[in-house]
């Protein structure tokens, strides 16, 4: 099966003040792009998921485990499985990232 779409026409979720998401999954991966306001408040989590982070806007802080990473736009890390992370905006520019999740995200699949 096929699974096309376009980005522009994907509906923006809300997660919390300051942080929204759209998405788009196959039968694999799930590639979501994050919008953070400065002053959100960060949520530390975890999931069964390889997450490859990158900034596309903006700047942030990834907080995984007990490292931390700055990064700016064309910055990429990678954080593995079943580690403890979160992001936090640096400065006073919104930050989108883009995240790809292996295996997919279930919960990020539109009715």
């Amino acid at each position: 099966m096929i699974h096309s779409g376009n980005w522009n026409e994907l509906k923006e979720v809300a997660l919390r003040e300051g942080v929204s998401r759209k998405a788009f999954t196959g039968e694999g991966a799930t590639v979501a792009i994050n919008y953070f306001k400065p002053g959100h408040e960060p949520k530390p989590h975890s999931h069964k998921h390889e997450q490859i982070a990158m900034i596309l806007k903006g700047k942030a802080k990834f907080h995984i485990g007990d490292e931390e990473v700055l990064l700016s736009e064309g910055g990429i890390v990678v954080i593995p499985p079943h580690v403890e992370h979160y992001l936090e905006v640096v400065g006073d520019e919104d930050v989108e990232n883009l995240d790809v999740f292996t295996p997919k995200r279930l919960e990020y699949v539109e009715d």
